[in-house]
């Protein structure tokens, strides 16, 4: 569904995105803040003679009822396996470049998905899965096919019905703690992927909605990490959405807002590879 179309694989897209605006902007990766020293926890004072033992923690929810909470939800999951597939449209922004655009994102079950970010002055950011090729076509290295785990990676996240996290998707998933992610209290899950490598996501222990994730994907220039944070859900038919999407990447924050969702009414053709990646594929 949509809320992990935007929260997952827009990962390829926005470094994509990310690379042309640092060569736009003559930045350089390089120029990165430093991070200050961490202090070295002190050890634990004893407790006073006859002090109370504090309770047993409580026990974590398995990961499997956090994440049938989120879906319960966003609407549940008849009403995800409703739909067919979906249209986003919405606006970006460049954290710290006064880059602004807008963004595109279609998908369709079982798993094709189509990114396209267009940023005025810089250009076009395009990138697809048809359910068997994966491409990106971006201004600062033109068109550009798929191989291997970035292949791999961009079937894994075009999975139309991801959000139900079905039992052929991960070898493992674990509640990890209770924690603070993005200033509310959240469940921290681990979810091992079968292909290999490992998810973070966060739900918030409140609403049961997901906050966010950490996660890897392979791209044009290896392995990239994002921590991304979703909020602002709505309504859109019978599914609650997020509106907003903030991601970190690079140390360039990018600003997704979404406004409008629509289902249903996608046509096979949009996932079709554009010319020149057809030329590309062997």
């Amino acid at each position: 569904m949509p809320s992990v179309t935007l929260s997952r694989a827009g990962v390829a897209t926005l470094t994509a995105v990310v690379l042309v605006v640092t060569f736009a902007s003559g930045r350089t990766l390089a120029q990165t803040p430093q991070v200050p020293a961490v202090p070295k926890p002190q050890a634990p004072r004893p407790a006073p003679p006859g002090a109370a033992v504090s309770a047993k923690p409580t026990a974590l929810p398995s990961a499997r009822s956090i994440i049938d909470r989120h879906v319960n939800a966003i609407g549940g999951r008849e009403a995800i396996l409703a739909h067919t597939s979906t249209h986003a449209t919405g606006t970006i922004s460049m954290g710290g470049t006064g880059m602004t655009g807008t963004v595109e994102i279609y998908a369709a079950k079982p798993d094709k998905s189509l990114y396209k970010i267009s940023l005025g002055g810089i250009g076009d950011v395009i990138e697809g899965f048809d359910g068997t090729h994966g491409w990106t076509i971006q201004p600062l290295t033109g068109p550009m096919v798929s191989e291997g785990k970035e292949l791999a990676d961009k079937k894994f996240d075009s999975d139309y019905y991801s959000d139900l996290h079905g039992d052929g998707r991960f070898l493992s998933m674990k509640t990890l703690e209770k924690t603070t992610f993005d200033g509310r209290p959240c469940y921290k899950v681990s979810l091992t992927r079968k292909e290999g490598g490992e998810d973070i996501e966060y739900y918030d222990v409140e609403t049961g909605l997901r906050a966010g994730a950490v996660i890897t994907r392979e791209s044009p220039m290896g392995a990239v990490t994002g921590t991304q944070v979703l909020s602002d859900y709505k309504k859109f038919g019978n599914i609650l959405l997020p509106t907003t999407m903030k991601q970190t990447l690079m140390n360039v924050e990018q600003v997704v807002k979404v406004t409008s969702y629509e289902f249903d009414n996608v046509t096979p053709s949009t996932f079709e590879p554009p010319a020149q990646i057809k030329a590309l594929i062997k």
